[in-house]
């Protein structure tokens, strides 16, 4: 099958983000400060894959949106800014070193009071939700998180969706790690399992992007 994508190189990344990105407040301030304290900046949400969950949020004019790991509160930060002052990110994580290294930047950036942070496993705090009846009352959830849970999250975020909200999963590619059968490690095969499952599954739409490390969509019909 012929396709036209473009190999990703960094002249063509630098002239996207020249072009296009447009950055919520204090956001480089808070990626510097992610470099210099973490040893895995890399987990925080890319400046191109922050403004397409910020273009999704506003397109969809989502006002309540669930985000399922959280690290140092790169992507909320996008998240919050996008979906208004009447907008709500309910954020889960289990790590308070990590979210408050971002709890000071959203602040600064005047979103903090959009962001409810959850530090508790993800699922409790969803099974919550569900249980104090709010179910389809999101719009919206940004899952990126341990991978060997995304079955899960992916079932118990169903509920939570309105008909028509979306749910988009990070890091879907792994590297492109999944395309290859040699790797059989845990969180691979999860993630093939959860591309079949999104593929076939008639209660949502889908749309498999090339983003960053590969963001799969699925919307709730």
């Amino acid at each position: 099958m012929n396709h036209k994508s473009l190999d990703y190189t960094p002249e063509i990344r630098n002239y996207l983000l020249g072009t296009s990105l447009r950055k919520p407040p204090f956001l480089d301030e808070l990626i510097a400060v992610t470099h210099e304290q973490t040893d895995y900046p890399i987990m925080a949400t890319d400046p191109e894959q922050g403004q397409f969950l910020a273009f999704l949020i506003k397109s969809i004019g989502a006002s309540r949106i669930i985000e399922i790991g959280v690290f140092t509160g790169v992507g909320t930060l996008w998240m919050a800014e996008a979906t208004g002052e009447k907008g709500k990110v309910v954020a889960c994580d289990l790590s308070e070193a990590y979210t408050s290294i971002g709890r000071p930047f959203w602040e600064k950036a005047g979103v903090a009071e959009r962001i409810d942070l959850r530090l508790a496993p993800a699922l409790d705090t969803l099974r919550e939700l569900e249980a104090s009846g709010e179910t389809e009352s999101f719009d919206f959830c940004y899952v990126d998180a341990d991978k060997d849970s995304n079955l899960l999250y992916y079932e118990a975020v169903l509920k939570l969706l309105r008909p028509g909200g979306i749910i988009a999963f990070d890091n879907m590619l792994r590297r492109g790690q999944v395309a290859d059968p040699s790797y059989v490690d845990k969180e691979n095969l999860v993630i093939r399992e959860l591309s079949a499952k999104l593929h076939h599954d008639p209660r949502v739409d889908v749309s498999f992007l090339p983003l960053c490390d590969g963001v799969y969509l699925a919307r709730k019909r």
